[in-house]
């Protein structure tokens, strides 16, 4: 074939879409520059495994992983009775069993945590993930939502955009994105700040409050670190901790308790919107 006529047939060939040339060339940069491993990190989440790293000093509870319609960790009160229902989001790429050890110390106060299962660990992926366990297991409790780092700046975008769901808000190493406010928020929040967070700066953390309710409590957990929220081990990046983690924990379970204990019962007055479409 002459070259002309090659050369005419090539240039008829369709083009390939910019955006299809843009992925085609950042999955060659990752490969080229070792990211193979990095990615398959994020990918392959370790496996889900109940109880293993979750006791806590006087607690019991019942502990279930519910699958329908979407995964979820379940721990409840031994008895079965609960007056507060706690929705919790982990952190960014972190298990969601990190967070079982909170839900079982709290269980004994008649609370109920439930912690989603999000897809690969991120809450950026499922931010109404809350409204769901809401509407199955919210009806006659108090409900809280929580979360902690990247988690808590997803349940701070819900929560704006769902006041009525909710009966109190609590961040831990988390404050709201620049472009959410809670300033007119009509439930109580609790901003949990980590005094050697080298993750979610104490600047961060204390800025944020300008974007929550002028009433919001903030408590500062002496030499604590990020990743003593929940038990995933050390994490890139972080402060070094003067304290022990059982320590924090019992400041953190101190914390929660008495901002739980202060909520009002369900069905008291309230000033609340009606409730909000999803």
């Amino acid at each position: 074939m002459p070259y002309a006529e090659r050369m005419s047939r090539l240039r008829s060939r369709p083009a390939v879409p910019p955006r299809l040339r843009l992925a085609l060339a950042l999955v060659l940069a990752l490969l080229a520059g070792g990211a193979v491993g990095r990615v398959s990190t994020v990918l392959l989440r370790p496996p889900l495994v109940l109880g293993q790293d979750a006791a806590y000093p006087g607690s019991a509870a019942v502990v279930r992983l519910e699958r329908e319609p979407h995964p979820f960790i379940d721990i409840q009160p031994q008895d079965g009775r609960a007056n507060t229902l706690l929705v919790l989001y982990p952190g960014g790429l972190v298990r969601p069993q990190a967070y079982e050890w909170l839900g079982r110390a709290l269980a004994a106060d008649g609370v109920q945590t439930v912690i989603p299962v999000f897809p690969l660990d991120l809450a950026v992926l499922g931010v109404n993930r809350a409204g769901e366990l809401i509407d199955r297991f919210g009806p006659g409790k108090r409900v809280v939502l929580a979360g902690h780092s990247l988690g808590g700046a997803m349940a701070a975008s819900y929560a704006a955009r769902h006041p009525a769901d909710l009966s109190g808000l609590i961040l831990m190493a988390a404050y709201p994105a620049g472009n959410v406010s809670l300033r007119a928020a009509p439930y109580p929040v609790l901003s949990l700040l980590a005094e050697r967070d080298g993750v979610a700066s104490a600047a961060d953390v204390r800025g944020g409050l300008s974007r929550l309710p002028p009433n919001t409590a903030l408590t500062v957990l002496p030499g604590a670190v990020h990743a003593f929220f929940g038990r995933y081990g050390p994490q890139k990046g972080d402060g070094q901790p003067t304290v022990t983690r059982e320590e924090t924990e019992r400041r953190i379970v101190a914390a929660v308790r008495a901002f739980l204990h202060a909520l009002p019962e369900r069905g008291a007055a309230s000033t609340q919107p009606a409730r909000q479409g999803r």
